[in-house]
């Protein structure tokens, strides 16, 4: 079963388009199903006191069920995304942090290879420094997800997870609050990633991911170094292209070690040359050829394991770069217009007619769409970005 270790990941998939449609859950079935899971508590060793007196005491909400229904219509372009989320209050708060966590920060580095400004930046991503870290009942929500017919067996899972961390832990149910789908703390983490890499750093005895930034903070560097950070290496950084670039290379693959990307002329963003090395190092387009252009590392990747969204990934980076005194994008986010998934779904539609096996219609523009959008692209002399530019959802007989 795959894992989700934020709130956003987890969205990724809970309400991605083209989700099967499924009748509602009610109250005479949840209380059947806390009948249930009291009865798969107990095998999984949970004291008979949370067994009765908390999980047979739960509370299906309604407003859960919405909420994971809940399907956007619009995607989101990178624009929208990266500057809600990198903006310059948000890069002053994390230098102002950054310098007031030195201490541990430091400790932390010297620990598990990860730089202070990468911490501080997931710290930022996630609750905005702790400043919004969800009022939802992460028991009760926990449970009505469980009890709910779509993801059952993965939200059983975790509510499994939480009883045994407020059992380890002796947390109030009033204590653990979140998102709609679980996710705790400064961290954001789900109860398995809480359970599997939570930091007991300020020696309480409870690795405590609300009321204790140490503890949150030794935790994200644990997970972290757990999904294989490099130390000393950076996540990536923004290039430029050289007039002319030939799209075409990148069906070849957009992974290339930073001596051949030298080579076709990509240099850095203030136009200093790439260290000549055998680093692999991938192209990273989030708004097509119009938009700014990265080449990102082995710990890009990392940052994917958090959370698997390359326009979370990118911001993170960039506001971790901005932390530590680096400048805004050379290339700003171009403003683009949000494509409906239903769009998106005849999109594929046609790559699939035109033979170019992109998979299942789903509205969701993932790598086999790309690659197979940037096909058709090549083939028909347009930029093969892998974009859906106008100019390609015209020749593809989608917008007119």
């Amino acid at each position: 079963m795959k894992k989700y270790h934020s709130l956003f990941a987890l969205m990724l998939v809970v309400t991605g388009a083209g989700a099967e449609v499924l009748p509602p859950l009610d109250k005479a079935q949840f209380a059947q199903c806390l009948r249930e899971l009291q009865q798969k508590a107990r095998t999984e060793g949970i004291d008979e006191a949370i067994v009765t007196g908390t999980l047979g005491k739960l509370t299906m909400v309604d407003r859960i069920i919405k909420l994971d229904r809940k399907q956007p219509e619009f995607t989101q372009t990178f624009a929208g995304y990266f500057n809600k989320r990198v903006t310059d209050g948000r890069v002053e708060q994390g230098r102002k942090l950054l310098k007031e966590h030195r201490p541990l920060l430091d400790k932390l580095t010297k620990e598990y290879g990860v730089p202070p400004q990468y911490l501080v930046a997931f710290w930022g991503m996630e609750t905005n420094f702790g400043g919004y870290k969800g009022k939802m009942p992460v028991l009760d929500s926990l449970a009505t997800l469980a009890c709910d017919h779509r993801r059952s067996d993965y939200f059983t899972q975790e509510l499994i997870q939480v009883l045994k961390l407020k059992q380890k832990y002796g947390f109030s149910s009033e204590q653990m609050v979140g998102s709609w789908a679980g996710a705790m703390g400064h961290t954001q983490f789900m109860p398995s990633t809480y359970a599997n890499y939570a930091v007991d750093h300020d020696g309480d005895g409870k690795a405590d991911l609300w009321n204790s930034t140490d503890d949150a903070l030794s935790s994200a560097a644990h997970f972290l170094q757990q999904q294989g950070w490099q130390r000393n290496e950076r996540w990536g950084r923004e290039v430029v292209l050289p007039a002319g670039f030939d799209y075409g290379l990148l069906s070849d693959g957009q992974t290339r070690s930073l001596k051949q990307w030298t080579e076709l002329g990509l240099t850095q963003a203030n136009g200093g040359k790439l260290p000549a090395l055998d680093m692999q190092a991938t192209l990273q387009l989030p708004a097509g050829a119009s938009g700014p252009a990265f080449l990102t590392y082995s710990n890009f990747d990392v940052i994917m394991r958090w959370n698997r969204s390359v326009f979370y990934a990118l911001s993170v980076g960039h506001l971790a770069d901005r932390i530590i005194g680096a400048g805004k994008l050379k290339v700003a986010p171009p403003k683009q217009t949000p494509l409906s998934r239903e769009t998106l779904k005849q999109l594929q539609t046609k790559l699939n007619e035109l033979g170019y096996e992109v998979g299942k219609p789903d509205g969701i523009l993932g790598p086999k769409s790309i690659a197979g959008l940037r096909a058709y692209q090549l083939s028909q002399g347009l930029v093969a970005d892998g974009y859906p530019q106008p100019q390609t959802l015209q020749k593809l007989g989608i917008l007119r």
